[in-house]
């Protein structure tokens, strides 16, 4: 994993600014009236032969950028809508109306060619993807009234939608329920053994042991109690909720940095995979990245016994949290006083997260392990053994990219610098080192990219967005068929298929 070699980059591409003070000097709170800017939006930076002229665009295309988005995002709400559709996982089996949302039927029941849905699909979220680019290569026309507008609107229209492909939320009520309802461990027990239970015949990971954080699966235990949609409400609200605070939250931290906050919003609020695979998903990792992320902001604060708090928060949601824990550290160094406030204030939170957690699931531990074993076709480890003839992701190929994430994140940790963007890139090599690659992994990277000054770190933040996009788009399994490339041909890549045909409802 390729990181920053040295101070960050001058004329930066589709960035913020690279002239304000270092993310680790500014740990001390800036004056109030400290200056913003916004330099001028270029291109990616290329070999000289290669070099592509400056992009900019004016305050129409910036306009027509922000409608296209609402507008794109507006059509596929009403689609999923409508009724049954593969934007909606298993609403072919079943579709309740609590499920599909208030604007059910609103357009009238239609029946499309599946294969033409996979199309539109896909040219709907290229749209987005182009839109998007758009905004940031216009950012300097748009206002921060405009943009926060268009984040408000499209969260609102998401709201009002089903949850779309590749979603969890019926297996998080599925856990939920398993252990709040029916008295059984959900790390030790299955969706499956809950047959009887409504909510089994909405959720795809029926022979899976809960992977997702002690805190998290006991803040959805109330949810047991409650009516399947109210419950299925609560989580869309709340999801929704925690996006738009995460947006704040990164703003903020680049405001106390001295720079002008409309980037960091557009890279990560108008990012198509944060809108439709993240929010358009209701992942729990909202639950994660805000207490992360508001990690960030405190120590950026100097408030660092309230960071390692709100760190082991996060670690809790989700355990790969606990990547930014040295990173923290590192930026606390070398004052021996505020290093221990952040020891200290992880202990704080985390005994009674650890007791917590012995009381309701004993010493039973999130299921990380057979999620770390499935295979996505184009994760990195998977390519990367597919492409050398080993099969694809083997045990060995997989070890081999755990010892390089250990590797990256030992070296960027004793780098002296932006600790914010060398999280950043060691996020990015976590990300490249999963053997089950989702898209919405991409917003694990982008707060730091946003709140970080290392405009390489934006650029690829940027090109894993590309990538995930069109590797997961709806009709891309087409064209790989079309080429005869499979990824899971590969006899890691097979085993995985009958692992995960054992875990999930259709087996």
């Amino acid at each position: 994993m390729r990181h920053d070699p040295g101070p960050p980059d001058g004329n930066p591409v589709l960035a913020s600014s690279t002239g304000g003070p270092s993310v680790l000097a500014a740990t001390a709170a800036p004056a109030a009236d400290a200056p913003v800017s916004l330099p001028r939006l270029t291109a990616l930076r290329l070999p000289r032969r290669l070099r592509w002229p400056e992009v900019e665009l004016g305050p129409r295309a910036g306009r027509i950028a922000l409608a296209t988005i609402t507008l794109v995002v507006l059509v596929m709400v009403l689609f999923s809508t409508h009724g049954p559709t593969i934007l909606v996982p298993r609403s072919s089996q079943i579709f309740a109306s609590w499920e599909a949302g208030p604007l059910y039927h609103l357009i009238g029941a239609f029946s499309v060619n599946a294969h033409v849905t996979n199309y539109a699909l896909s040219g709907l979220i290229l749209i987005l993807l182009c839109a998007y680019l758009a905004a940031l290569m216009a950012l300097r026309t748009l206002t921060m009234r405009m943009i926060a507008a268009c984040i408000v609107a499209v969260h609102a229209l998401i709201l009002l939608a089903p949850p779309f492909q590749l979603t969890d939320v019926p297996n998080y009520l599925g856990y939920a329920r398993l252990g709040g309802l029916h008295g059984l461990n959900p790390y030790t027990h299955v969706i499956g053994q809950e047959m009887h239970d409504p909510i089994y015949h909405f959720a795809t990971w029926t022979n899976l042991h809960s992977p997702y954080g002690e805190l998290f699966t006991a803040l959805s235990y109330p949810l047991a109690f409650l009516p399947i949609p109210v419950a299925y409400w609560i989580v869309k609200v709340t999801t929704v909720a925690l996006s738009l605070a995460l947006i704040a939250i990164v703003c903020a931290c680049v405001r106390r940095l001295g720079r002008d906050p409309r980037y960091a919003a557009v890279l990560l609020g108008l990012n198509p995979i944060y809108l439709i695979y993240a929010v358009g998903g209701f992942h729990n990792d909202f639950f994660m990245l805000v207490p992360a992320i508001g990690a960030v902001a405190l120590l950026l604060a100097r408030r660092d016994r309230a960071a390692g708090a709100a760190l082991m928060v996060a670690v809790a949601v989700k355990f790969s949290a606990v990547l930014l824990l040295p990173f923290l550290l590192a930026a606390a160094w070398p004052n021996r006083h505020r290093v221990r406030d952040v020891i200290v204030g992880c202990f704080l939170s985390g005994i009674p997260l650890l007791v917590m957690s012995l009381a309701l699931f004993g010493f039973s531990l999130p299921n990380l392990s057979d999620q770390s074993t499935l295979l996505t076709p184009f994760s990195f480890p998977n390519l990367f053994g597919y492409f050398i003839g080993v099969g694809g992701g083997t045990s060995g190929v997989l070890r081999l990219a755990d010892l390089a994430l250990i590797v990256v994140v030992v070296v960027l940790v004793r780098r002296r610098g932006d600790w914010v963007s060398h999280a950043g890139w060691a996020t990015l090599a976590l990300i490249a080192s999963l053997a089950w690659l989702m898209p919405w992994y991409v917003i694990w990277v982008l707060p730091l990219a946003a709140i970080g000054s290392s405009v390489r770190l934006r650029r690829t933040a940027l090109v894993l967005t590309v990538f995930l996009v069109l590797v997961f788009l709806p009709s891309s399994g087409k064209f790989w068929s079309l080429i005869h490339f499979d990824p899971l041909s590969g006899s890691a890549g097979q085993a995985s298929q009958t692992l995960q045909g054992k875990l999930s409802w259709y087996s």
